[in-house]
């Protein structure tokens, strides 16, 4: 028997409802243009969100690990996690006032070897049902490493971004404000996202990071800009390299048929979040 197989196939259920009031917060931390009571895509990463007792937090912000039958996450040593990718299929539309059901389910659990040293990837599926529909069918990869002791690298000096490759992009510069709103509306505690000492000395970056699914966020909204609400069927994205407050973020996207190609580029032109999808 491995390790990690009392936790693979354990579950948590989580219910939630999607309140007017939900709705236009999340459409407000993202600036969306998006009007109507059909809830943008994302939002189901402000439903159903962490439940942990304040008591229950770690030095990090998250909830601390254990291996207590009650806990879902498995007690992984490594204090550094990261929310790596996600895959997305989105089936129906989440109505306001929507009763919310989310499953969870640890789908995979793996140790691997890479340059930062000891990584582990937990896998978690998620069933999303909005009034007993499935609505949201999604898979993230979390990983967690080891502590970091080097020291935060200095930024890579900007360029001028070639667009022309790009059919469509928006460059915005995501302030402390827009990262302790989506920390607050998703309950995310982590401090690498609103402590910029803790950040800067204890998990080496050299600024306050931008939440992967905040990205991930602007990304869809960007393509909702562009094709209409709701007009992705599916969405993958994957985190390359953070992304920092205060520094320009440059969302690009190329459409090819109904598939489409997504990223999220720093100063330097370099990719922090690679994304793809479909119409």
């Amino acid at each position: 028997m491995g390790a990690w197989d009392a936790w693979i196939g354990r579950q948590m259920v989580q219910q939630d409802r999607l309140t007017p009031a939900l709705l236009q917060r999340f459409r407000s931390t993202i600036d969306s243009d998006g009007r109507g009571d059909v809830a943008p895509q994302a939002i189901h990463w402000v439903l159903c969100t962490p439940e942990a007792t304040t008591a229950q937090l770690g030095i990090d912000g998250h909830p601390q690990r254990s291996d207590s039958p009650d806990s879902f996450f498995p007690p992984v040593s490594h204090p550094r996690r990261m929310w790596a990718s996600s895959k997305v299929e989105f089936i129906a539309p989440i109505p306001v006032h929507a009763e919310i059901e989310r499953i969870s389910t640890i789908a995979s659990i793996n140790e691997k070897s890479g340059s930062t040293g000891s990584l582990v990837f937990v896998d978690v599926a998620h069933e999303t049902k909005a009034n007993g529909e499935l609505a949201i069918k999604e898979r993230q990869t979390l990983v967690y490493r080891e502590a970091n002791t080097a020291k935060p690298a200095p930024a890579s000096e900007p360029v001028a971004i070639d667009f022309g490759q790009w059919d469509f992009h928006r460059t915005l510069v995501p302030n402390e404000a827009l990262l302790f709103r989506f920390s607050a509306i998703t309950f995310n505690t982590h401090r690498i996202h609103y402590d910029a000492p803790y950040a800067i000395n204890e998990e080496g970056y050299r600024g306050l990071v931008v939440h992967g699914p905040l990205t991930s966020s602007l990304l869809l909204d960007l393509a909702a800009r562009q094709f209409g609400a709701n007009a992705v069927r599916q969405f993958a994205f994957r985190a390359q390299s953070p992304a920092f407050a205060s520094e320009p973020l440059h969302l690009v996207g190329r459409r090819e048929g109904d598939a489409l190609t997504l990223a999220a580029l720093n100063p330097a032109g370099q990719t922090v979040v690679a994304a793809e999808g479909s119409l």
